[in-house]
């Protein structure tokens, strides 16, 4: 199959985030196991999704990791020109949810197998596709986990997200939670017999935006727009009618911070202000919702060099998006950013890839298969 039979299969699988996903990963395990590829799926603790993990080559040696997530967002927007689960072709153009973000990708590593099982690989190559990425990068820590008894230590990671095929050496971290304050319900008549949790909630609010304030003067880090942390209330929720006290409100919040920076620590402040309104009488809850870290691979690193080499370009300092790379550094292993298609295209209708790019991402795979080549 070449790339485009194999996007085609995958944009068919509707593996959007939090659902079970066994159709895509069973397909892609039996696709890799015709290719000679070892192959295991570990499923997460949901019980209805798995990450897969494969090697094509000596699996006692170090390698390279190239990474990707199964799972995509929703495509429920009726402006799609077609369904968005089946992939259309105009001229260089293939339409679907997830051509960009990030089946792409999946579809250039998956075409330059044969080529790789080719080579008499004395590196391996893994290929390792998680799920749940779309919701807060569930799935990958569980996989990374489980990384030392599925082959030596990478010399790297290479996150396929889409870039362009032009690599990247970092972005922020992210931290997202959700406070719920419950009050009590009435008459609006009779404030005095309610709790009002929409007024409670002003509160913290009224935090959240202070410490937003707060962010802009500092720490900076200028390889990134904005060069600092940021934080903002995203969701708003809470109320029935005017003529009733409401006695529930939501509000959701996301943190994004420099390198350095935990991201989880920038809402402790909104965290501790909401845990103040129960003196009030009211009942709080505080969930986390996502998180993972910043990504910050050094200039002068050896990956950076290698995805140099291999794409003609100096890697990019930092884009503004998050991925998985964060974690994968975190637990100790360098990685990079590398992957065909725009991020402007995704998450919206008519996401598109363009047929060079996925020729593109294949070429500079197979050209990292050479040189783990004996």
């Amino acid at each position: 199959m070449n790339v485009f039979d194999i996007l085609d299969r995958l944009v068919a699988f509707p593996s959007v985030a939090g659902r079970a996903n066994g159709d895509i990963a069973s397909w892609i395990e039996a696709h890799l196991a015709e290719q000679g590829a070892k192959v295991t799926l570990l499923p997460g603790p949901e019980g209805d999704r798995s990450n897969l993990f494969a090697t094509i080559g000596p699996i006692d040696v170090s390698g390279y990791i190239l990474s990707g997530h199964m799972d995509v967002v929703p495509a429920g927007e009726p402006q799609w020109s077609s369904a968005p689960f089946t992939l259309r072709r105009e001229g260089e153009r293939f339409y679907g949810r997830g051509t960009t973000d990030m089946k792409g990708f999946l579809a250039a590593a998956l075409a330059a197998v044969p080529h790789l099982a080719g080579l008499r690989l004395a590196r391996p190559i893994h290929l390792a596709f998680s799920y749940d990425e779309e919701i807060g990068c569930r799935g990958v820590p569980h996989l990374i986990a489980r990384l030392p008894e599925l082959c030596a230590k990478p010399l790297g990671v290479i996150v396929g997200e889409p870039s362009g095929m032009r690599a990247v050496r970092g972005h922020k971290g992210k931290a997202a939670a959700r406070v719920i304050v419950k009050g009590r319900s009435g008459h609006s008549s009779r404030p005095d017999l309610g709790l009002n949790a929409i007024h409670a909630m002003a509160d913290v609010l009224s935090a959240a935006v202070i410490e937003a304030e707060r962010l802009r003067h500092g720490p900076f880090d200028t390889t990134f727009e904005p060069p600092y942390s940021s934080l903002q209330a995203g969701v708003i929720a809470g109320g029935q009618s005017v003529n009733i006290i409401p006695d529930t409100c939501a509000l959701d919040l996301e943190a994004r911070a420099i390198p350095r920076v935990d991201p989880a620590s920038l809402l402790a402040p909104i965290k501790a202000c909401a845990e103040t309104v129960t003196a009030e009488g009211f009942q709080v809850e505080w969930m986390p919702i996502s998180a993972y870290p910043a990504l910050s691979l050094p200039q002068d690193a050896a990956l950076a060099g290698l995805l140099h080499e291999l794409t003609g370009e100096a890697p990019l300092a930092a884009v503004s998006y998050g991925t998985e790379a964060g974690l994968y550094q975190a637990a100790g292993f360098d990685a990079i950013i590398c992957g065909p298609g725009d991020i402007s295209r995704a998450h919206k209708p008519d996401e598109y890839i363009l047929a060079s790019e996925l020729a593109a991402c294949q070429r500079i795979i197979e050209a990292l298969g050479a040189r783990c080549s004996a």
